[in-house]
């Protein structure tokens, strides 16, 4: 056997017990001791490696969106957009595309139930020709905050009482009474959508306005939709927590389940696209990522389906050590400027190396699938053999060139360095639009939801007043029956 060749796997098992290093393992339900009843003696390797290892099996968890489950399928292309992009994965209709995702709840543990009231992850790595696409988004269209740099505080604020390790709602409501731009995202939170019945019947989007650039180099802005064909179906708060108290992942043994019985879960994806210079035609921030882009205005166009018919083979190696970035793309797609976006696209890339090491892009579930070749050695647990003289750039030894030019956004961009607010906030039109879209017994739902966080004892009447009175101007209807039942008056 050629050593170098050797790939640590299941399928290369002895048919007796080794220690990590291949030697024989005779006993392995006693340590070695003086006597059968003395000291243990510390020459017992093997009791030391099973012992240390085992102390070691825990990797750091996510910060956020640490509680998931992922599965394995493919991407197909149903329509034709190659007029709108030069990425290869979608040049044709008909091309396949290998792909893995992964759902998650966003605030919890690791082990959290997967009925709390919270936004999923719906992350999807694409492994195309050109490298891997990672489109990382949520089952919500928005998000709650425009700038990355109240990132940290708003997951403070959605996390446990650093005191007590308790989630205690009027610290979120303490928070985000700081911020109107929240608002549009709570329509989404405290609807029923907030508890998605299960991954199969949850919509994805990538949330962000990213870009599309086509052959020629023109650009057009993209966000991304993922339906599921089976429809969406949610859980109302009596079905969450009697579901919840029997089986704490019943949407992950959904997922496995259906896909062992041939019920494939699947999305068609759709794409909303605007030319750049139509950007300031609209009432709102097209890059805002608390904003969604009306759909009467701006029509969904199909693009294909996904389809998951694999489950993984292993939890920890195809789940716990996968890892996803916004900044992980290919040819023929971009970044905007959408300010969270581009906090992200750092962020992501840094958790991974923190949690899983600098080398997390060699691991098999994170690797491209296509021919690579960079000059980024060594680091900690990098185990590619290599055998290259010249790890350097250029080199008259080694024939490796850079790849042909491919095009990406060329807008010239001026201002002064600032920090601020963007010009257009409009906190207040979508979540009013929103609200009055539902019918009467699902806004009942929605304001019980908020007179229920509101009437905690932590909450002051400060705080109520200022909710009341964001709600007044997102609706003034909303805002009448806030503050009838919880007897506060508006604070603005």
């Amino acid at each position: 056997m050629d050593p170098y060749k050797h790939r640590p796997s299941s399928a290369f098992d002895s048919p007796f017990l080794t220690t990590n290093s291949g030697s024989p393992v005779w006993n392995h339900n006693s340590a070695l001791t003086v006597g059968s009843r003395g000291p243990i003696l510390l020459e017992d390797y093997h009791l030391v490696e099973k012992v240390a290892h085992f102390d070691r099996e825990r990797i750091p968890e996510r910060v956020v969106h640490a509680r998931g489950a992922s599965a394995k399928g493919f991407f197909e292309v149903t329509h034709d957009i190659s007029h709108l992009t030069c990425a290869d994965f979608l040049r044709a209709p008909g091309v396949q595309t290998p792909l893995i995702v992964r759902f998650s709840t966003v605030i919890h543990e690791r082990a959290s139930p997967e009925t709390i009231r919270d936004p999923r992850g719906f992350a999807v790595k694409f492994y195309t020709r050109e490298g891997n696409f990672d489109l990382v988004g949520n089952n919500f269209p928005i998000f709650f905050i425009r700038d990355g740099m109240k990132f940290p505080d708003l997951i403070h604020a959605f996390k446990p009482n650093p005191k007590s390790n308790i989630q205690e709602y009027w610290r979120v409501l303490d928070y985000f009474s700081h911020l109107p731009e929240s608002l549009s995202t709570f329509t989404w939170l405290f609807d029923d959508v907030g508890i998605p019945q299960d991954y199969r019947h949850m919509e994805g989007f990538g949330v962000h306005t990213f870009t599309l650039i086509n052959k020629a180099g023109r650009v057009r802005y993209v966000k991304f939709h993922w339906k599921p064909t089976c429809g969406v179906k949610c859980l109302l708060d009596d079905e969450a927590k009697r579901i919840g108290g029997d089986n704490h992942s019943h949407a992950t043994q959904d997922l496995y389940d259906s896909i062992k019985a041939g019920n494939y879960p699947e999305w068609k994806l759709f794409i909303q696209t605007m030319d750049p210079e139509d950007e300031d035609k609209f009432d709102f921030d097209p890059l805002d990522v608390t904003k969604i882009w009306p759909e009467d205005i701006i029509p969904l166009q199909p693009v294909g389906r996904m389809v998951l018919n694999k489950t993984v083979d292993n939890f920890f190696a195809e789940n716990e050590q996968l890892a996803f970035s916004p900044s992980v793309i290919v040819p023929g797609i971009y970044f905007s400027d959408d300010k969270m976006l581009q906090c992200r696209t750092f962020a992501y890339g840094d958790t991974q190396r923190h949690r899983l090491g600098p080398n997390y892009l060699l691991l098999p579930v994170n690797a491209p699938k296509c021919a690579h070749h960079n000059n980024h050695y060594d680091g900690f647990m990098n185990f590619m053999h290599r055998d290259e003289e010249v790890n350097y750039f250029p080199s008259r030894f080694d024939p490796v060139r850079e790849a042909e030019k491919f095009p990406i956004p060329s807008n010239i961009i001026t201002g002064k360095r600032e920090k601020t607010v963007i010009e257009k906030e409009a906190n207040f039109k979508q979540a009013g639009d929103r609200y009055r879209s539902w019918a009467p017994d699902r806004q009942e739902r929605y304001i019980s939801r908020w007179i229920h966080h509101l009437s905690d004892p932590r909450v002051t009447y400060e705080i109520r007043s200022i909710w009341v009175s964001y709600w007044s101007q997102a609706d003034k209807y909303l805002g009448q029956k806030l503050a009838s039942r919880l007897n506060v008056r508006p604070s603005i």
